[in-house]
């Protein structure tokens, strides 16, 4: 885990594109039309991965403010509300701290989502927006819920032990 606030932030970074790499492929392949398929998505062709990297590129900054300034904040506090980190296996708690933050990431994203691709891009009518929000976050919430949980979060622990395993090793023997 991130022991500076340098670390937070690649953290946070790297959290934050996966999340959105994810999402977008789900969506790409959806406005493709590939769930209408017989097989569903296992008939998705390699061309969602150049459409859904585009949109990742810029959605990713979204999703790393939006973590940044609230997301993460109130995933912690959700945590710390049903767990005890002095009792409870410290899996426990970071699985309820990705609980948390994705019950309010993926509302949040999903609003600017449905701001950004349905009203200004589609010129979708403003006063629609909370029909749009709503049936945005019913489609993307069962997909981030276990992308997070099976996918984007061990691949953000696996690479972020990667890259600072050895350096945070380094800091708490030369502490001890």
């Amino acid at each position: 885990m991130p022991r500076t606030k340098a670390q937070g932030q690649i953290f946070g970074l790297i959290m934050s594109y996966a999340m959105a790499i994810g999402m977008e492929v789900y969506n790409i392949a959806i406005k493709m039309g590939y769930n209408l398929n017989v097989g569903g998505f296992s008939t998705m062709t390699l061309r969602v991965f150049p459409a859904a990297l585009k949109e990742a590129a810029y959605m990713g900054i979204f999703v790393f403010i939006t973590s940044d300034l609230w997301g993460n904040r109130i995933g912690a506090h959700f945590m710390e509300k049903y767990t005890d980190p002095k009792k409870d296996n410290p899996y426990f708690c970071r699985i309820m701290r990705q609980a948390g933050t994705v019950a309010i990431m993926c509302p949040t994203m999903s609003l600017i989502a449905s701001i950004l691709f349905n009203v200004i891009m589609a010129g979708q009518p403003v006063w629609e927006l909370p029909a749009i929000w709503v049936g945005t976050l019913l489609k993307n919430f069962p997909m981030a819920f276990f992308w997070n949980m099976f996918a984007a979060a061990p691949f953000t622990h696996w690479l972020f032990d990667l890259l600072f395993a050895k350096k945070n090793a380094r800091a708490e023997a030369a502490a001890a």
